[in-house]
């Protein structure tokens, strides 16, 4: 993982290919047919309870798959104080099913008390940075271990900015000392929404940061004439997402890439044929250069 330290005992390193998102319909698929695919990026939110089927179908998928850990629920860049409790069950889960990488997002969910079903978005202000950098810090202490964060897709921007989003990003992975999870996906909706120029943020982003890249689906809603992109998670990346996405290669190719369908799931045998030819773009793009 780039930007990061050594993994920690135990774990398997990601290959570099792409991984699918674990979803609970698929466990007993998985343990049955063990189908080719790099590895598995686990919801660390859904795997919290200590006992039941869910973290059993996660221990024995470790076996077989390296594991990655993703988080929603963190509320990096909330005000309220970051929650102990949510903070003690991610801890235990690192140390049980020894991730790869841990995840979360640049985002609020939370507000006085209040969490929203939401990753909302953050003001791109010195202040704001820091404000993360002190969050992530002791996320980073409380595991032991440094993290990735992921660009959010975001459908307003604040008047309040003093930079643009990849230089945010940047900055917060800097001096937070993790690493970054790049989506592409969000980074071409966020450039359609607000007109921004998504080869330019890929091209911004230090190749040192990055340790994991996202793919995955989006909507188009049209509202009062202007097309609105939803990150949905919904279906294949579009042409124009994987045309990004080979952009992207071309800077971090070292890095392991997740593909994420988590609206109308489809059954695990289109999830792993999506996988697949999200490898093949990659491994083209590798004969190519050879």
């Amino acid at each position: 993982m780039r930007g990061t330290s050594a993994l920690p005992l135990g774990a398997q390193a990601l290959p570099v290919q792409t991984g699918i998102g674990l979803r609970a319909l698929h466990h007993d698929d998985l343990l049955a047919t063990k189908p080719p695919i790099g590895w598995l990026e686990a919801h660390s939110e859904n795997y919290f309870p200590a006992g039941g089927s869910q973290p059993q179908a996660l221990e024995r998928l470790r076996a077989h798959y390296p594991i990655a850990l993703h988080g929603v629920g963190l509320s990096l860049g909330s005000t309220d104080p970051l929650s102990s409790t949510h903070l003690a069950h991610l801890a235990r889960i690192v140390e049980r099913f020894e991730p790869s990488i841990v995840s979360e997002h640049l985002s609020f969910g939370a507000f006085d008390g209040i969490h929203y079903n939401d990753l909302l978005p953050l003001p791109y202000t010195r202040e704001c940075v820091a404000h993360l950098v002190s969050r992530i810090s002791a996320v980073q202490d409380r595991l032991r271990r440094p993290i990735l964060v992921e660009n959010a897709s975001c459908y307003l921007r604040y008047r309040a900015d003093e930079m643009s989003e990849a230089e945010f990003v940047s900055a917060v992975a800097r001096q937070a000392g993790c690493g970054v999870l790049l989506d592409i996906n969000n980074i071409y909706v966020n450039a359609r929404n607000h007109g921004l120029d998504a080869q330019a943020y890929i091209e911004a982003i230090p190749v040192e940061l990055v340790g994991e890249m996202h793919l995955a689906g989006h909507t188009v809603n049209r509202h009062d004439g202007h097309d609105i992109l939803i990150d949905t998670h919904i279906g294949a990346p579009c042409a124009a997402v994987l045309a990004l996405y080979v952009r992207a290669l071309h800077r971090f190719s070292q890095v392991p890439t997740l593909f994420e369908w988590d609206t109308d799931v489809p059954d695990l045998a289109t999830l792993v044929a999506e996988a697949h030819r999200i490898d093949r773009v990659r491994e083209q793009l590798d004969a190519d250069a050879a």
